[in-house]
C-alpha cells in the first residue's frame, strides 16, 4: 500500500505540471459559467434545459479528458523509460496500477470540482444559484464518468505502445461511447425482430459507461420522461431505494473488469520484457 501511495503522490504532482489540466479545467469552468449566464430561470432546479445541457456538457467534455490524460500518462512510462527504472525496484504492478489510477483520479476529479467550484460561485453572485440536489447530482454524474473513463484510459495505455496510438485509441473509444453510440444503437436495434428489442437496449446500454451514467442522472434529475416508453423500467428501477445502490454496484464493476484487466496485461508484459 505504501508502493502505491508513493506512485500516487508522484502522479497527483506530475498531473497538475502537466498544463493540459489546467486548460481542461479552464474551458470546463468557462462552458459551465456561461450556461449559467444564459440560463433565464435564475435558479436550477431539477431537469431543465440548463442542466440538460450540462450533462450533455460533461458528457462531451469529461471522457475525452480522462481519456486523453489518463492513456498518454501510461503510455509515457514506456516512452520515456520511466517504467523501466521503477520495475527495477520491487514494485508489484497492482500498487503501481492503483498508484496510477489513484493519482490521475484525485487531478481529475479536482479538476472537475474546481470548475464546478468557479462556475457555482459565480453563479451565487449574480443571482443564478443553482439548487443543492441538482448540483450535487451533477457533481456525482462528473465523477462517474471521471472513475469509469478513467480505469477504461488505464486499459488503453497498457495496449499502445506511444502516445499518438493512445491518443488514437482514446479519441476513437469517446467517439463510438459518446457521439456514435445514438445512430448505432438506432441502426442496430431496426434490424432486430421486435422481442429483443428490449433485451439489447438492456444489454448494450449495461456495455456503454457514458449511457448508463446520462440515463441515472436524467432520472434522478426528474426528467425520466424525455427517455420514451423503451426505458421505462430502467426510470422504476433508478428510482428505487435500492436504485443507487445498484448503479454504485455496477460502476464498481466496471472499474474494477477494465483496471484489472490492465494491470493482468501490463503484468504480463512486465514478465516478457
Amino acid at each position: 500500500m505504501s508502493d502505491a501511495l508513493q506512485v500516487a503522490v508522484r502522479e497527483v504532482k506530475t498531473g497538475f505540471r502537466n498544463p493540459w489540466a489546467y486548460s481542461f479545467m479552464a474551458l470546463f469552468a468557462v462552458f459551465m459559467l456561461g450556461l449559467l449566464l444564459i440560463n433565464g430561470q435564475g435558479y436550477v432546479a431539477g431537469y431543465s434545459g440548463v442542466t440538460g445541457t450540462m450533462l450533455n456538457l460533461m458528457l462531451y467534455l469529461l471522457p475525452l479528458m480522462t481519456l486523453m490524460l489518463g492513456a498518454v500518462s501510461l503510455t509515457s512510462e514506456k516512452e520515456e523509460g520511466s517504467w523501466e527504472l521503477l520495475a527495477s525496484y520491487p514494485l508489484r504492478t497492482t500498487s503501481f496500477m492503483l498508484g496510477k489510477y489513484a493519482g490521475l483520479g484525485v487531478v481529475l476529479l479536482v479538476i472537475a470540482a474546481l470548475g464546478f467550484g468557479l462556475a457555482g460561485v459565480a453563479g451565487t453572485l449574480l443571482g443564478q444559484p443553482f439548487a443543492w440536489q441538482a448540483y450535487g447530482l451533477l457533481l456525482v454524474f462528473a465523477a462517474s464518468l471521471i472513475l469509469l473513463y478513467l480505469a477504461i484510459a488505464l486499459l488503453v495505455g497498457t495496449l499502445a505502445r506511444t502516445r499518438w496510438q493512445a491518443l488514437t485509441i482514446a479519441v476513437a473509444i469517446w467517439f463510438f461511447t459518446v457521439i456514435g453510440w445514438a445512430p448505432l444503437l438506432i441502426a442496430s436495434l431496426g434490424a432486430m425482430p421486435y422481442m429483443w428489442i428490449k433485451p439489447a437496449v438492456v444489454g448494450l446500454t449495461l456495455l456503454n459507461p457514458a449511457e448508463l451514467s446520462r440515463l441515472f442522472a436524467v432520472v434522478k434529475l426528474g426528467g425520466g420522461a424525455v427517455l420514451g416508453p423503451e426505458y421505462y423500467e430502467w426510470i422504476k428501477w433508478i428510482r428505487q431505494p435500492s436504485g443507487t445502490g445498484a448503479y454504485a454496484a455496477w460502476l464498481a464493476l466496471w472499474i474494477g473488469c477494465a483496471a484489472g484487466l490492465a494491470t493482468w496485461l501490463w503484468e504480463r508484459g512486465r514478465r516478457r520484457g
